[in-house]
């Protein structure tokens, strides 16, 4: 039996990390950012590596869901795709949806456009997904806030794991560093810490973390309204301390 897996994430939110997590298993293959080639031909936007990316294809929509959909290789029974759910456009078709496992993974948009403004210094809310998280969360089997993860690992996938009827194991808590042939092109431009890794960083201080007055000021409003969606979404996400751990 087949598990497709797309994990719906906006940028600069342990995605490449997770994506490590399930790589480590032997049952998976993973799916960078399938719709990204897609996603910078349709909108014009310039984003790092935009040529390598849009040459590198599948340009068209059709043929990024088909990717997303095609058989595995032999021994291979999960597809772990990680998506940014900005890359979903109005034009595509969503009926695809309803053939894979939909899950969301949001953080904190204050952490996120800090992160994000030190790549790309324009950006707007369709730029950092949470519109798009909004409207997957009717298909959304589970939310995970990446805080909430990173204060116990283990429980999440385990979690995870259980809710998709597949077995945990311990590989997925640690990896080798480095890059992976499954990296998209535009790596070099976002996966530094990633590469540098073993396994998932400690949950951060929250002293550490940035606040809306550490943005500059025109990224103030956007932080704003980002973080009501953001608190919508984290209304019904899956928390381990009310589990009773």
């Amino acid at each position: 039996m087949t598990t497709r897996i797309a994990m719906w994430s906006g940028p600069r939110n342990l995605s490449t990390a997770l994506m490590r997590s399930w790589e480590n298993r032997p049952d998976t293959s993973v799916l960078d950012e399938p719709l990204y080639a897609y996603y910078l031909a349709d909108t014009g936007l310039d984003h790092p590596a935009r040529r390598e990316i849009i040459d590198g294809g599948p340009v068209d929509g059709g043929a990024a869901i088909a990717r997303c959909l095609a058989p595995l290789p032999d021994g291979v029974t999960v597809s772990y795709q990680k998506h940014m759910s900005h890359h979903l456009l109005d034009d595509l078709d969503r009926s695809w949806l309803d053939e894979v496992r939909n899950f969301l993974l949001i953080r904190d948009p204050i952490q996120v456009l800090a992160s994000y403004t030190q790549v790309r210094s324009e950006v707007t809310l369709d730029d950092i997904g949470l519109t798009q998280q909004l409207e997957l969360a009717d298909r959304a089997e589970l939310i995970i806030d990446a805080a909430d993860f990173l204060a116990n690992p283990g429980w999440y996938l385990e979690a995870l794991c259980g809710h998709l009827g597949l077995g945990f194991t311990e590989s997925m808590l640690l990896w080798p560093a480095g890059s992976r042939p499954s990296d998209g092109c535009w790596a070099p431009h976002w996966y530094g810490a990633v590469e540098a890794s073993t396994g998932f960083r400690p949950a951060p201080d929250p002293a550490t973390l940035p606040t809306v007055d550490d943005l500059a000021p025109s990224l103030r409003s956007l932080a704003v309204e980002a973080t009501k969606i953001y608190r919508q979404l984290g209304a019904g996400r899956l928390q381990w301390q009310t589990h009773g751990f």
